[in-house]
């Protein structure tokens, strides 16, 4: 019982840095976004930058939600099955 989660625990962690670091990158990407609303003729280099951006942040945005519903529930189950294996675990009632 000793050392079974140790490699699931490290692989969350795992997922857990990719999750950190991807919301990271996404905030430096956010901060090439331009607000302002372009409408004439003679930006329309501005209006394809924005919207590269926009598709680049979507693209980020869609990949940290779904790795941090992936990190919610495996960090879930595995702390369930820890907590589990303790109750069930001669070592808990043995003190």
């Amino acid at each position: 019982m000793e050392n079974t989660f140790i490699p699931y625990g490290i692989a969350w962690s795992g997922l857990l840095m990719v999750v950190i670091i991807l919301a990271i990158v996404r905030a430096k990407m956010a901060t090439a976004e331009d607000d302002a609303l372009k409408l004439t003729d003679g930006e329309v280099g501005a209006i394809m930058t924005q919207q590269h951006v926009a598709d680049k942040l979507s693209t980020v945005e869609a990949f940290g939600k779904w790795l941090t519903v992936l990190l919610l529930i495996s960090g879930l189950t595995l702390a369930g099955s820890y907590g589990w294996a303790l109750f069930n675990s001669t070592e808990m009632f043995a003190k």
